[in-house]
């Protein structure tokens, strides 16, 4: 067992479960969007990991752009306060928005930026997101593109992290309470 696999109470999700789903997200919205100007924008870091294995199967152009914005500041919950520390560099004016995240949780971070994107002038405004955790929702905001629902469980891997722990982690898996609250 690994150092980083100590700290996992059990796997949620396999690579290959993962993989699989991903695949699928990108044949559907490839349909959806074969013939428009597409923009993905990604909250880094922890979507990152997602972004990359989705693009690659998206058979539409985009483009990507990045923020860098949280509303959890090293904890392991969200403090309600959104803080953007990088905005996108493209203008988002009758553009077609996707937003890739990683986790829809509380709501409060996507429903903030698919809010700005709104104002921007974006033509659309869609979310997808590989986890949604609707037990902790705080913001009606909900994903138009669901990779998988979960349960209100502290996950980390595939992108997700604690304490910038386990991103590296090719599954996805819940992560023993005694590391976070120890």
């Amino acid at each position: 067992m690994t150092q980083m696999e100590q700290g996992i109470e059990r796997t949620l999700l396999t690579e290959q479960q993962i993989a699989l789903r991903v695949r699928e997200l990108g044949t559907q919205i490839s349909e959806k969007y074969r013939d428009k100007d597409l923009l993905l924008v990604t909250v880094l870091k922890g979507a990152v990991v997602f972004l990359t294995d989705f693009m690659r199967t998206l058979d539409c152009h985009c483009e990507l752009d990045f923020m860098v914005a949280s509303s959890y500041c090293g904890g392991v919950k969200s403090t309600g306060v959104l803080k953007i520390t990088k905005d996108l560099d493209s203008d988002v004016k009758g553009r077609n928005i996707l937003i890739v995240e990683d986790i829809l949780d509380s709501g409060l971070t996507l429903s903030h930026i698919k809010k700005l994107m709104q104002e921007r002038g974006a033509a659309s405004v869609e979310i997808v997101t590989l986890l949604d955790k609707p037990a902790r929702r705080k913001a009606e905001i909900n994903a138009d593109y669901v990779g998988f629902v979960i349960p209100d469980e502290f996950v980390v891997g595939y992108g997700l992290d604690y304490d910038e722990k386990y991103r590296n982690l090719p599954s996805i898996g819940i992560l023993k309470p005694e590391v976070y609250t120890g």
